[in-house]
């Protein structure tokens, strides 16, 4: 029986990054397999000239959204195995409903391989800014100042604390399993929650303003779409408690920005971002001057363990596929709009 024929878009630089160097190996001994020479990404041309010759895909970063020509030249494709996060520029929501759905095409994503990433970056988060490091190694560095009379000694921690979570997301899942051995309450905002996954969780559903009302500390998750632009703003922000943490890995168009800035002036809460809009922020932007805010340059997905899971998941996903197995990581094509 002759090997499933993947084309592999990605560049060399991108398989290093994703790839330990045994699971592309088995990605080349379990498939006959085309890859990308590099060191260019391929065109949305020589994309539709070859993609014919092929039963699965595998995209990543910089791969260009399939067109109608290239999918109505891909009979033979039945699998698009994503390398990266989001597929959500691949295909339009037209293509999806009147070629994918009706092909049951699979489109599989390792966005669950870089919320490892994202949600270790945001235990860490809650745990630096809420004891206050960055302001404590700046008072000794810079002040001389081995405790500064304006820092609390002690506080609310993460340890016992409240969290609050908007949307329970891949990332935010990911935090939740992470934050069990804290002693944390979790409150959720997240309308596509059930019930019975909540009690999954072992966390609370309530409304967005109660997250902000009762939490110690925020963290945000949710998706980039119309639905959530400028989701947060100053009504929510007004109701954390001095001392809050509130923390963004998502995507910085569901914060307004003015409305964090006249907040985060008033020094009452503390504030972590990993996104911003726009990205990155200006250089005279007030935000990056504020002492209780801490930017960072949205570096959370980054890091060595997650990114190789990233190659194991789109290995997997191929391999589960053309062996007919459940494919982990498939898309579900009819909730497409709400993805981000």
């Amino acid at each position: 029986m002759s090997l499933p024929a993947i084309w592999y878009l990605p560049t060399p630089a991108h398989t290093q990054r994703v790839f330990a160097p045994a699971t592309y190996q088995r990605l080349q001994q379990n498939f006959a397999l085309s890859a990308n020479p590099g060191p260019e990404g391929y065109t949305a041309q020589q994309v539709e000239e070859r993609i014919g010759e092929f039963e699965g895909l595998v995209s990543g970063w910089g791969t260009p959204p399939l067109s109608a020509e290239a999918l109505r030249r891909a009979t033979r494709l039945r699998i698009v195995s994503h390398a990266a996060g989001s597929v959500k520029h691949l295909f339009t929501q037209e293509q999806v409903d009147s070629q994918l759905i009706p092909r049951h095409f699979c489109v599989a994503s390792a966005n669950a391989a870089i919320a490892l990433n994202v949600a270790e970056h945001t235990v860490g988060a809650l745990i630096a800014m809420s004891r206050q490091w960055f302001e404590h190694a700046r008072n000794i560095r810079e002040k001389g100042l081995w405790h500064a009379p304006d820092l609390p000694r002690s506080g609310q921690y993460l340890r016992g604390a409240v969290l609050g979570m908007v949307s329970a997301s891949t990332v935010g899942r990911e935090v939740i399993r992470l934050l069990q051995p804290f002693d944390v309450q979790i409150l959720v905002c997240d309308p596509f929650l059930s019930d019975w996954d909540a009690g999954r969780l072992g966390v609370q559903q309530v409304e967005l303003d109660e997250v902000f009302r009762r939490a110690d500390m925020v963290t945000v998750h949710a998706p980039k779409i119309p639905q959530t632009f400028h989701l947060i703003g100053a009504p929510q922000l007004r109701l954390l408690r001095d001392g809050a943490v509130f923390i963004n890995t998502s995507r910085g168009s569901v914060l307004d920005h003015q409305a964090l800035l006249a907040e985060a002036r008033t020094g009452r809460i503390l504030v972590q971002l990993d996104v911003t809009d726009p990205e990155p922020l200006p250089a005279d932007h007030p935000l990056r001057n504020l002492s209780n805010v801490v930017i960072t340059p949205h570096t959370s997905g980054a890091g060595q363990y997650g990114y190789h899971r990233i190659g194991e998941f789109t290995l997997c996903a191929l391999e589960s596929f053309f062996q007919n197995r459940p494919v982990i990581g498939q898309v579900d094509l009819k909730r497409w709009a709400q993805l981000a």
